[in-house]
């Protein structure tokens, strides 16, 4: 007889014992994808976030780096101001190879003269841009004119019109940015020269008018020579303009590297918890169920049937039922993931990114893997043990 059509039949035979294993195994997979989704997906959202700066460094005033992370990564509104002059002396500074100005705005709350609530708006100087620029050029070849505007990828113009409308000024989308699972994902960008129009026409067409303090910016992005060593860069531009703050890209958004690895760990030592729990269920369900099975395996090997075959079949039994119980908790994880992945967003108070399908492959493939592991692991012992018992004694039992 084949061991995966005796462990089949095994499996059919015992609902109760099946079932229990199947759980266990849908639990041990599912708590374990969904936890890596979260993680993964938020890891991949401060990464692409931090790359879609492009900036070695980026200059704030003093005191306004949770504020421009919360801006950036979360698009929450801030008053954020620094002197333009700032710009000419941090380019002035040894190692720095370019500096760029931007500018961070956003649109009135529920207004009629906006398309969208509280959108969060960066106005970018073209002629020394290095991070929407070399994007634009592949994807807007002409650049962006006055007027014109690239969004994050959650960025559409309202459904029957033309354009997306801030401050009763007509803006022309011209393109999306590829998603990041951040606020950025909702930012529109636009030039100075849109921005400033913008803010001169707000004084007639919209409620409020659009604020730009004259010689000012938001930050400074800075990226660095070749060669050149950030730390050392950052100390030279707090020694020089002690009234601004250098952000290290590494350091970026780094209050909610921290909350992520605090939650991490949460979740890794209930992970483990779950995962040792439910090991020690699933052994002492397989013991009780070929403590109960001695004669049969005992007649099988009296039939001929070898240590190995026994052994296979077994452990058959136990895969089947992981794999099946794995790929049903996998199914539940992916599913709802994506579906709550707005709330999961909301009550973690951190950007997510759920994973592109080759990366969620290897995922849900990683979460079998722990659950098949996990149940062939408590299967073995009690199966090798009833497996190496002399089959007379088992018979006289």
């Amino acid at each position: 007889m084949d061991p995966l059509r005796l462990a089949w039949r095994n499996v059919l035979g015992s609902s109760f014992r099946s079932g229990v294993v199947f759980l266990c195994a849908l639990f041990v997979a599912g708590l374990t994808l969904s936890t890596t989704l979260i993680m993964r997906g938020t890891q991949d959202s401060l990464r692409l976030a931090a790359d879609r700066l492009g900036a070695d460094i980026i200059v704030v005033p003093e005191g306004a780096e949770t504020k421009v992370e919360s801006a950036l990564l979360l698009g929450t509104p801030n008053t954020i101001w620094m002197p333009a002059d700032d710009v000419g002396k941090l380019a002035a500074i040894p190692g720095v190879a370019a500096v760029s100005p931007q500018l961070f705005l956003w649109t009135l709350s529920a207004a009629p003269c906006c398309s969208a609530s509280q959108m969060f708006v960066v106005a970018f100087d073209p002629a020394t841009d290095f991070t929407v620029q070399p994007w634009l050029k592949s994807h807007v070849p002409g650049g962006l004119g006055l007027g014109d505007a690239v969004g994050g990828s959650d960025v559409f113009v309202p459904f029957g019109e033309k354009y997306i409308k801030i401050y009763g000024y007509y803006l022309t989308l011209k393109a999306n940015l590829e998603p990041t699972g951040t606020d950025l994902d909702q930012t529109l960008f636009l030039t100075f020269d849109t921005a400033r129009d913008v803010a001169r026409l707000s004084v007639t067409r919209a409620m409020q008018p659009l604020v730009i303090p004259p010689d000012s910016v938001s930050a400074v992005l800075l990226r660095l020579e070749p060669g050149a060593v950030t730390d050392v860069v950052a100390l030279e531009i707090v020694q020089t303009l002690p009234d601004i703050a250098p952000i290290q890209s590494a350091n970026l958004f780094r209050s909610y590297r921290q909350q992520m690895l605090g939650l991490l760990e949460a979740v890794v030592a209930t992970l483990v918890l779950t995962w040792v729990l439910a090991i020690l269920l699933i052994g002492l369900v397989f013991s009780m169920a070929v403590n109960e099975r001695r004669r049969e395996i005992a007649v099988l090997r009296a039939m001929g049937a070898t240590r190995a075959f026994v052994l296979r079949s077994l452990l058959a039994e136990a895969g089947i039922l992981a794999l099946s119980g794995g790929a049903a908790g996998a199914l539940i994880a992916v599913l709802a993931t994506w579906l709550f992945r707005d709330a999961l967003i909301s009550s973690l108070g951190v950007p997510y990114l759920f994973p592109g399908p080759l990366e969620l492959l290897e995922l849900v493939a990683a979460g079998l893997a722990v659950a098949l592991a996990g149940v062939a692991l408590a299967a073995f012992v009690p199966a090798y043990r009833i497996n190496h018992q002399d089959p007379a004694s088992a018979m006289r039992e």
